[in-house]
Parts: C-alpha cells; sequence; structure tokens
C-alpha cells in the first residue's frame, strides 16, 4: 500500500480543520440567535439556583452541509480527492459529501 505523501496529509488535514472551524461557527451562529420560548426562561430562573439543568446547542444540517462544501472546495484548489463527514459532538453523522473523483474507500 502506498503511503500518503506529506502534502496530500497537510491538504487533508487542512480541510478537516476547515470543516471543524465552519462547523464550530455554524452551531455558535446557531445559538446566538436568541430565540426562546415564553416557558424556557422562567424554567431556567427556577432550575438555575438548583443547577439541574444544561443547555446545549446542536449543529444545524444547512450550517454542516455548508462546512462540508467548504472542506471539499479547499481540497479541489489543492487538485485533492476527498470525502467529507461533518459529526456531531457525540460523533453521529450529520453530513456526508463525496467530492468529484473521490474514490469509493474514501467515502468509509
Amino acid at each position: 500500500m502506498k503511503k500518503a505523501s506529506s502534502r496530500t496529509r497537510v491538504v487533508t488535514g487542512g480541510a478537516i480543520v476547515a470543516a471543524l472551524a465552519l462547523g464550530g461557527f455554524g452551531a455558535y451562529s446557531a445559538s446566538a440567535t436568541g430565540e426562546e420560548t415564553a416557558a424556557a426562561p422562567a424554567a431556567a430562573k427556577v432550575d438555575a439556583k438548583n443547577k439541574n439543568t444544561t443547555r446545549s446547542t446542536h449543529l444545524t444540517i444547512e450550517a454542516a452541509t455548508q462546512a462540508a462544501k467548504a472542506a471539499i472546495e479547499a481540497a479541489e484548489k489543492e487538485n485533492q480527492r476527498v470525502s467529507v463527514a461533518v459529526v456531531d459532538r457525540n460523533g453521529n453523522t450529520i453530513v456526508t459529501l463525496r467530492g468529484d473523483g473521490a474514490g469509493p474507500q474514501s467515502y468509509e
């Protein structure tokens, strides 16, 4: 089996970092909307002193798709053929995109 060149590893790593950065930005943007229901602030105030609740944000499909597309575009600029998967904090796949010319093994 042929080892990947250092350039290939750097480009692939850069694409992954770009996807994660855009995914983080998307999660932050999604949580910064400030939209809450009327019951949520009241419930949060009640349990805030007891510290029985936690709040988490989730990456939207749109943000995950945008991050995956950005990673594929970055790889294409370096003439790399890759597949990109965006996962949530639990490792569950949200979006998977296979770039043009990427081999079937790159999906796995």
